[in-house]
């Protein structure tokens, strides 16, 4: 297991901290591309447009800088979390081809620099949702949380019928028929993050990356090494009360390329995010599944709290929570993996 931590494309004094803390592998976001500028952002303002050129943010040229940025701190690039605007290949809209080509030019950039794990979500629209972000924890500390109803009563954002599951479906297929041939000849692993939260549908527009049963079905649309999940465990803890055995069946089947090790309490339509130690999953005993399925991908925590005196400006990712939780997991790590394995 390779811990990482997930950095912003601009160095700041966390690329610092976190390789105190022992990380040696970074996660990215790219500035410029899909989930950095949808990073907190209202779901209706526009995503980037798709753009050819050599300075694109997915570009061999842009991805090499950034790798050598993050070798100065001491890290290597363990996975990718962003990719050119997509929304044209998951709606199965005219432009697609042109987007597929775009995330083709990702995966075999990556290839050639040696970036292992490409981890997208096929969230149509909308990113990751959350209706509260501050939410009081112990000693006052704030995190994130969700409730179906208050997202109900935001505009939706499709009409009912407008967009369906099968479209979803059938455009996921025709991407991974695109993009898996090419992953395998580039050796990088495309890891597919679970909608978030799993729900059937967010404001109208419906989501099929939601059960453990989908990703059964995802797995059987593209049999290949190279067709991976991203073990979200904070949102797979919302599809099962098994949490353990579900890392054993997709980590025996070397299906799970990429970890976010984090935890909530609730349910998919009304949850919390929290500290690592207090949720409702037993965390020891998910890191001893990775241990005993030969899990080495990157994992990291994800969705901290905000600490007393931090702003809560990047709810989830503020600075003193990660560290905590970097600790957390390096000793769950020592644990399972074995002092000798870190």
């Amino acid at each position: 297991m390779r811990l990482s931590e997930l950095l912003h494309s601009t160095p700041e004094p966390l690329w610092h901290l976190v390789k105190q803390c022992g990380v040696d592998h970074a996660v990215m976001i790219l500035d410029g591309a899909e989930q950095e500028s949808r990073w907190l952002r209202a779901a209706d303002r526009p995503a980037p447009e798709v753009v050819d050129g050599d300075d694109v943010p997915w570009s061999e040229s842009r991805l090499r800088t950034l790798q050598q940025q993050v070798a100065g701190y001491g890290m290597s690039i363990a996975a990718i979390e962003d990719t050119p605007p997509m929304d044209r290949i998951r709606l199965g809209l005219p432009g697609r081809d042109q987007d597929i080509d775009a995330v083709l030019v990702q995966i075999a950039a990556m290839g050639r620099l040696g970036i292992p794990v490409l981890c997208y979500n096929w969230m149509a629209i909308t990113s990751w949702a959350r209706t509260d972000v501050g939410v009081p924890l112990r000693g006052g500390a704030l995190s994130s949380g969700f409730s179906q109803r208050a997202a109900d009563r935001l505009p939706a954002l499709a009409e009912p019928g407008e967009i369906t599951g099968e479209q979803l479906w059938d455009a996921l297929q025709y991407f991974l028929n695109a993009a898996v041939p090419a992953a395998e000849q580039a050796g990088v692993r495309l890891s597919l993050h679970p909608d978030d939260p799993p729900l059937p549908s967010m404001r109208g527009v419906p989501r099929i990356v939601s059960s453990i049963d989908a990703y059964r079905r995802v797995l059987a649309l593209y049999p290949s090494p190279n067709n991976a999940i991203t073990l979200c465990q904070g949102n797979f803890a919302l599809m099962t009360d098994e949490l353990p055995s579900v890392i054993r069946e997709f980590g025996g089947q070397h299906a799970v390329a990429f970890v976010h090790f984090r935890d909530v309490r609730g349910t998919a339509a009304d949850f919390i995010e929290t500290f690592h130690d207090e949720g409702q999953n037993d965390l020891e005993a998910c890191m001893r599944a990775y241990a005993e399925v030969g899990f080495d991908g990157p994992m990291r925590p994800d969705h901290v709290p905000t600490l007393f005196g931090e702003s809560n400006e990047r709810p989830g990712y503020a600075t003193l929570g990660r560290l905590y939780a970097l600790g957390y997991l390096r000793a769950l790590q020592q644990v399972a993996y074995g002092r000798g394995q870190v």
